[in-house]
């Protein structure tokens, strides 16, 4: 059986690293299929350097970037599906998407903090 949501995820990103490791923790029911995406057999459904550039899922055949991709995988799993929810209505799915893309910005100086 294929999980409902697939994520792809940089295994060469030491926060990725951890963030991942934390969501396969918490996705008990296997409801996730991670993907990473500097292993070379992976297919990717769109560039590899924009999946990399960005976090991505797929949620009902839907290709979702951004917050609305941590939305998804949030929703997967019923710990966060609370916070998955709220960051996917419509009124603050945009606050959230803005935060991510503050969060890009900051990104590089973040991962070498924990390299």
């Amino acid at each position: 059986m294929t999980a409902p949501l697939t994520v792809w995820f940089d295994s060469g990103c030491p926060l990725c690293q951890r963030e991942i490791a934390l969501m396969r923790r918490l996705d008990r029911r296997g409801a996730i299929r991670f993907v990473d995406l500097r292993a070379p057999e992976t297919a990717c459904p769109i560039d590899r350097a924009e999946l990399l550039a960005r976090f991505h899922a797929e949620e009902n055949g839907r290709l979702l970037s951004g917050a609305a991709a941590f939305a998804a995988m949030w929703r997967a799993i019923p710990l966060l599906r609370p916070l998955g929810f709220l960051a996917g209505w419509p009124p603050l799915a945009p606050a959230f998407e803005a935060a991510y893309r503050r969060f890009l910005r900051l990104r590089p100086r973040l991962q070498r903090l924990f390299r």
